[in-house]
């Protein structure tokens, strides 16, 4: 049973109630006051709020994995640059959605439910019975439509934009080289039989030099999969060979044979049969690869001009600076622009 205060039952009931009422008004006070101590406010974006405890909800999983990853003054490091460019990104994702709101773009129920269904058949874990996932779904569909409608909608690209960009990076659409090859391939039959292996290549390597066919050889002596047709493996492009079997046939010309050369697979005596080297594809060949290069960059740069834009207008308060550690001694890296709806 609760004891009351004798001065309260010698008062009016109307003068009680006041009391009482105020009494619950402090006790209220009280603990919002502790919450606010237990959680607090991180960011004031324009008339919204970041507390502490969205921010860690965010940055959960990648405090974990920078705990599991670094120890001492790196963790504190890392923990303090996580901390900074999580909370930018709220702060950056706050002003998205506001500006969302103040153009009247929506999201319906329905466009959020099909979107988890897509995502989920894309092997991705959506729960669409958790209110978390399916507000994540609609905040990322919502980025994307704002993006598009403030940012995409004004990007052109000129034909002139093109061909420069053609220009300058040629080499990014050019035929590798390609080569046509053979090969004596010789597998050590255990990790003990090295040294017979060795002397199996030294024995080839003479025989080539003393004029023997290297179809012959590589018929008799050779373990790959293409020796029953001499050695002979066909057209292969630069890149697909190991990086070992690269180097020693950049010199060779056609006709020549490699000194041995050792890897993983054992040890290969390689022919160089035809060499083509690389081409360059025409301009017209790769006209809609470029303009989709050129509008992505565009589009980025773009985006980044547009996010500052907002930052300059907005009002932004960063609060709460112990549960930051401060700002880091480099700035966060630009958040990619969204390119595709979830």
């Amino acid at each position: 049973m609760i004891a009351i205060c004798p001065f309260i039952t010698m008062v009016p009931d109307w003068l009680r109630y006041i009391v009482f009422f105020a009494l619950g008004l402090i006790a209220q006070a009280s603990l919002l006051s502790a919450a606010q101590v237990e959680d607090g406010i991180v960011a004031i974006v324009n008339s919204d709020l970041i507390m502490l405890s969205e921010m860690k909800r965010e940055l959960a999983s990648e405090r974990e994995r920078i705990q599991k990853e670094y120890r001492g003054d790196g963790l504190a490091r890392r923990l303090k640059t996580a901390e900074y460019m999580g909370l930018t990104l709220m702060i950056e994702r706050k002003l998205q959605l506001q500006a969302a709101k103040a153009r009247g773009i929506t999201v319906t129920d329905e466009e959020v439910q099909q979107a988890a269904k897509q995502m989920k058949q894309q092997g991705r874990a959506i729960d669409e019975t958790n209110q978390a996932d399916m507000k994540n779904i609609k905040e990322q569909l919502t980025l994307f439509r704002i993006a598009d409608r403030d940012v995409r909608s004004g990007v052109m690209v000129a034909d002139s934009d093109l061909k420069r960009y053609f220009q300058e990076h040629r080499d990014r659409f050019a035929l590798s080289e390609e080569y046509t090859l053979s090969q004596i391939l010789i597998r050590p039959r255990s990790p003990d039989d090295t040294a017979d292996a060795k002397e199996k290549v030294r024995e080839v390597m003479n025989r080539l030099k003393q004029g023997e066919s290297f179809e012959d050889l590589a018929l008799r002596y050779s373990d790959g999969p293409n020796a029953a047709g001499g050695g002979r493996l066909g057209l292969v492009r630069q890149g697909e060979l190991l990086p070992g079997i690269e180097r020693a046939i950049a010199t060779l010309v056609p006709g020549g044979i490699s000194d041995t050369i050792e890897t993983s697979d054992g040890f290969h005596i390689v022919r160089l049969e035809d060499k083509k080297p690389k081409q360059f594809r025409p301009f017209e060949a790769v006209r809609a690869e470029i303009q989709g290069l050129v509008f992505q960059q565009k589009s980025e740069d773009a985006y980044q001009a547009w996010l500052t834009e907002l930052k300059n207008k907005a009002y932004i308060e960063i609060k709460f600076e112990s549960a930051l550690s401060g700002p880091p001694t480099t700035a966060p890296a630009p958040r990619p622009l969204p390119t595709s709806k979830q």
